[in-house]
């Protein structure tokens, strides 16, 4: 009794389809399974003369899966020497693509994104956006528990963990690690030797900018008379006689680490406490033409890697980055600069 296809073997064969049938000198004579594997055969007649083509599916297009369906796939030439191989997926990243395109294999994806060569055959398709960014890892990569170990992994670059170690750092449980662990090897952005370390943070901070916003935390605007220095002085000296946790993030963190970039505007993170901090600080809330603003932290990792300068507390580098990165207009080019003159020759230099 011959296996069935599975419901993802069968779409893959119907995108496949869709692609083969506008090349008028290529026919689709039949698919049949792979007898040895999980791949299928898909049987052509180009130009009068048969074709094979073999296809290795799977439901994750990262790179660390392309990787070992590409393997696959070399095996399978032992078999057929004359086949054209081909990886599909719902949606292949281009480190993916990159992978199958060293190795002599076609891919295609759910998104549109091919590249098959073979015979007279030559088609190229790049640059479909992922039709689907809600996906699971997604948003588990980058649910507030997994970025404390995000943070801890992007603010000590070039440092090996261990999985007990990296769990004590983050303050997450290990099975937090584990799952985090693993969606960065699908993506092959972690090294292991004689544990883990972060290899590719430059990726790690493309996607997590893509799906992050500072509104995220509970963002309140206000307006003060006062300068903004005087107002960051007066925040500081509250929040330390009251011991409240806070630190200057956005403009107001970035200018102390990149003079370069200048502001008029207040932003800062300041946990939930008792005692209203705003009130404290005679501060009135307002909905347009803010110079100050509050954010309530969406969970405590926003703090990590913290630094106090001139006796005032900021967030990480990265934690800066991330918050200006997604203010629109002149907070991406403070981020820019940031990322330049700060974070880049940091991990540069962690990194040889």
């Amino acid at each position: 009794m011959k296996k069935r296809f599975s419901d993802i073997e069968v779409t893959a064969q119907d995108t496949l389809k869709d692609i083969l049938e506008k090349i008028p000198f290529l026919k689709t004579i039949s698919i049949e399974r792979e007898q040895e594997g999980a791949g299928f055969l898909v049987n052509l007649a180009l130009d009068n003369k048969k074709a094979v083509m073999i296809v290795e599916v799977k439901n994750n297009g990262q790179p660390r899966i392309a990787r070992e369906a590409v393997n696959q796939l070399i095996r399978y030439r032992d078999s057929y020497p004359n086949a054209y191989c081909v990886f599909m997926a719902p949606y292949i990243s281009p480190q993916a693509a990159e992978i199958c395109l060293k190795d002599g294999v076609g891919y295609a994806d759910y998104a549109g994104n091919c590249y098959l060569s073979f015979g007279q055959v030559y088609i190229e398709r790049m640059g479909r956006p992922n039709p689907f960014k809600t996906r699971r890892d997604l948003t588990s990569l980058y649910s507030p528990k997994a970025s404390r170990v995000l943070r801890v992994l992007m603010n000590n670059p070039g440092n090996t963990w261990k999985t007990q170690d990296l769990a004590n750092e983050a303050r997450v449980s290990l099975g937090q690690v584990a799952n985090v662990k693993k969606l960065l090897l699908d993506r092959e952005w972690i090294a292991k030797r004689n544990g883990f370390s972060l290899s590719e943070p430059w990726m790690l901070l493309a996607e997590w900018t893509n799906v992050y916003t500072y509104r995220k935390n509970k963002v309140r605007n206000f307006y003060s008379l006062k300068s903004i220095p005087e107002m960051e002085f007066d925040l500081a000296k509250l929040c330390s006689e009251k011991r409240i946790e806070y630190a200057l993030t956005g403009f107001s963190g970035a200018a102390r680490l990149a003079p370069a970039v200048r502001y008029n505007r207040v932003m800062a993170y300041v946990s939930n406490s008792r005692e209203d901090v705003a009130l404290l600080l005679n501060l009135k809330e307002v909905e347009s033409g803010a110079n100050v603003m509050l954010l309530d932290p969406y969970d405590e990792g926003v703090f990590y890697g913290r630094q106090v300068i001139d006796d005032i507390s900021i967030v990480s580098p990265v934690q800066i980055y991330l918050d200006l990165k997604s203010y629109r207009g002149r907070g991406e080019e403070a981020a820019e600069v940031l990322l330049r003159d700060v974070i880049k020759p940091k991990w540069s230099n962690k990194n040889q």
